[in-house]
């Protein structure tokens, strides 16, 4: 119980200060700032979003371009995304319950594949909008739509650089960054149709730039989603290499195997990890799971680990196929 115990501590203190940053130089990369610190992102990303969709709506109505529309409406998902991601990071929060014995860490991990599921759903709505276009060219006035959108631009872009220290190490986060980015490309897109427009007095301009655009961004998404259905899956997180792991702890001192070795994302930003550990010669003590706990802290960022010694013979252990 001694050790399972101090794993637990381990993680939490960890969370809460960031003493451990220093002295963990690999850590680092796995622990960004606490969720906490995001909240004030999350606050002004949305506001600065839902001023701009309203703005853009109106613009779209008086012009008669579809374009905004479609951007305004793009833009909306991105406040309900970001929403998703806030409610996702708050949730993790949590304390942990007798039922959900780690809090509602998890929820990041849902937030961030519900932003990704956002994301494919507003490239259908851009795709379905530009194929209509083309049937239907309406003569819009570039120059406005132009400046409408450069404003989006300046907007999205502010809110994807709230995020943009977080991207690396916390999925829910990099999604919520790339819907950011996204949106600061589609009214980038908007803008060069604008100017298109007005130069050239081509309508089909317009429907073509959105599905360049589109393409790109499903592009980034899938990987996204990818990732978080991964995670969903509780499959061992991109950055861990789980052999090295297996043999950081098959090399301890006094330890014959290593078996049921697990590795999962409790949250997009903590890993947790099980083991047991043959150990012939008995029972190591206390201080030897300490030391095996902060060995795979320090290495591979995994603040949460319970490791299970046994002294007798080793039992016929499967083995999971083809390590990846």
């Amino acid at each position: 119980m001694g050790h399972a115990h101090h794993g637990h501590g381990h993680s939490h203190g960890h969370h809460h200060g960031h003493g451990h940053d220093h002295h963990h130089g690999h850590g680092h990369h796995h622990h960004p700032a606490p969720p906490a610190s995001w909240d004030r992102a999350f606050a002004i990303g949305i506001g600065l979003n839902l001023v701009y969709v309203i703005a853009e709506a109106s613009a779209g109505l008086w012009t008669g371009s579809v374009a905004l529309l479609a951007d305004a409406g793009h833009n909306l998902s991105d406040v309900l995304g970001l929403a998703v991601a806030w409610g996702g990071a708050a949730l993790a929060r949590t304390p942990p319950s007798k039922r959900f014995t780690y809090g509602l860490k998890g929820s990041t991990i849902l937030a961030a594949l519900a932003n990704a599921v956002l994301l494919l759903v507003a490239l259908g709505a851009i795709a379905l909008e530009a194929t209509h276009r083309f049937a239907d060219p309406a003569p819009v006035p570039g120059l406005t739509v132009s400046a409408v959108a450069a404003v989006g631009i300046v907007i999205n872009g502010l809110t994807a650089w709230l995020f943009a220290r977080g991207r690396k190490g916390d999925l829910n986060i990099r999604g919520a960054y790339l819907h950011m980015l996204a949106d600061a490309a589609v009214s980038g897109g908007v803008v060069l149709a604008g100017i298109g427009i007005w130069l050239t007095g081509l309508g089909w301009i317009d429907p073509i730039v959105s599905l360049v655009i589109a393409a790109l961004i499903f592009w980034q998404t899938w990987g996204l989603l990818r990732e978080t259905v991964e995670m969903s899956l509780a499959a061992v997180p991109r950055a861990i290499d789980y052999d090295r792991v297996r043999e950081s702890l098959a090399t301890l001192p006094g330890v014959a195997q290593v078996h049921d070795l697990h590795i999962w994302p409790m949250s997009t930003t903590e890993p947790v990890l099980t083991a047991h550990l043959l150990m012939p010669a008995g029972h190591p003590g206390d201080a030897f799971l300490a030391s095996a706990q902060d060995m795979l802290h320090h290495n591979f960022g995994i603040g949460h680990a319970t490791l299970q010694v046994e002294t007798g013979e080793a039992p016929c252990v499967l083995e999971p196929a083809g390590a990846v």
